[in-house]
């Protein structure tokens, strides 16, 4: 019997320095997460039950467990270099093929996928033409390398405050080529069809009744003609504010037409507004200036944020989403099935996985320009080795010692 149980104790300790090797060996592996051995004693079993002396027949491995324990964060220079910090899984897909990995070691491949090294696509959910993002089914990631197209200007808003204590022009008939013949001027860019961009330079012009400032625009330089403000091409509009200085006439402006060339549309049709602008007695100052139109862009760097969002960095100064990475969890993790290189497959044990954002429930955020390293601890590994060796070596020396006491018995005479 004491041979039996010592093997036991041989196999079980051979396979716990097997684990202990695994471990050890993947201690620099991006992701890993180490296993660690489970035994159980032996009894024999009878039809009528064992009594209370009954004595043992060794030791089994009962499981060989993975622990699912938070690695270190370690910072690197790639973005595409994405850590998990909490809970979940990347979901990957190899033609369909799901199967999940702790591991954010990711590229791009040629067709503009983000992929592991072995090539699988990281799934996510997608965009849709505003950049919205859409949380559908989770789909291969890919970032597009096509241009941002333009977006022509439908706002162009002012506020300034125009001086009242200020005098009648000099010259009485407005001409944008003589400073004489307005009183001020202000200018900013809008965008077109085509993306282009154009000048539109607004002057006020202060007339002989209480409160009220003609105002007149070109656009380019070129004459007023080309510019109607909704009362006629070339004709001003009349900006009116009341005793304390604040402004009465209705905005927006609406349409302002500008006439341009180039083949983008034309006229190009926009709102004017000035809500905020005043009439006090100070001088005359632009407090903002914004237009929302921009012209098109090349995608130039992307960062991805703790809610797994990728957002993409244009030449022309614009952001857009380009997609969202999704984790997966389960109810018992223990469960999954390790496949190499990383990853893990689904099993009945695991349960089925939990896909959402991250941050989102009980999954964790991710971090870019990151790695989670190996959850492995090499220290408690290298004293669990030599507690392995002892135990092989004291199972070794029961066999041994079974061995002497058999061959007293032979020598009896």
């Amino acid at each position: 019997m004491a041979f039996q149980t010592g093997l036991s104790g041989l196999n079980a300790a051979s396979q716990s320095l097997d684990v202990i090797g695994n471990n050890v060996s993947n201690a620099g592996t991006v992701g890993f997460k180490q296993s660690r051995v489970l035994f159980s004693d032996v009894f024999a079993s009878s039809l009528n039950g064992s009594g209370s002396t009954a004595i043992g027949i060794g030791t089994q491995v009962a499981a060989i467990e993975q622990e699912f324990t938070q690695g270190a964060i370690t910072v690197t220079n790639n973005p595409l270099d994405i850590a998990v910090n909490g809970k979940g899984f990347f979901r990957l897909s190899d033609s369909g093929t799901i199967s999940y990995t702790r591991n954010g070691q990711f590229h791009l491949d040629n067709a503009g996928y983000i992929v592991t090294s072995d090539n699988l696509r990281v799934t996510g959910y997608g965009v849709d033409a505003t950049g919205n993002i859409v949380p559908t089914a989770p789909a291969a990631m890919q970032i597009s390398s096509a241009q941002l197209p333009p977006t022509p200007t439908s706002s162009f808003r002012s506020s300034l405050n125009l001086d009242s204590s200020e005098t009648l022009p000099a010259t009485g008939v407005f001409n944008a080529s003589d400073p004489t013949s307005y009183n001020d001027s202000t200018s900013g860019s809008v965008i077109d069809s085509l993306g282009n961009s154009h000048v539109f330079t607004l002057y006020f012009v202060k007339t002989a009744t209480a409160g009220q400032w003609d105002l007149h625009a070109t656009v380019d330089g070129t004459a007023v003609a080309n510019v109607d403000l909704g009362g006629g091409a070339g004709l001003p509009i009349n900006v009116n504010f009341n005793a304390s200085g604040a402004l009465t006439t209705v905005m927006p402006i609406s349409p302002v037409a500008l006439t341009i060339a180039g083949g983008a549309t034309s006229p190009m049709n926009f709102a004017l507004d000035f809500s905020g602008t005043t009439q006090f007695g100070a001088s005359f100052a632009v407090n903002s200036l914004v237009q929302d139109g921009f012209a098109s862009g090349r995608l130039a760097g992307f960062n991805v944020g703790a809610d797994g969002i990728m957002v993409g960095h244009y030449t022309n100064g614009q952001s857009r989403n380009l997609g969202q990475f999704v984790l997966a969890n389960f109810s018992d993790p223990r469960g999954l099935r390790p496949s190499g290189n990383g990853r893990w497959d689904e099993t009945a044990d695991s349960g089925l996985p939990v896909v959402g954002a991250p941050g989102s429930g009980d999954l964790g955020a991710t971090q870019a320009s990151a790695t989670e390293s190996s959850n492995v601890d090499l220290t408690a590994e290298l004293v669990n080795m030599i507690t392995a060796q002892r135990v092989y070596q004291a199972n070794a020396q029961s066999i041994k010692t079974q061995d002497a006491v058999l061959q007293t018995l032979v020598n009896l005479k």
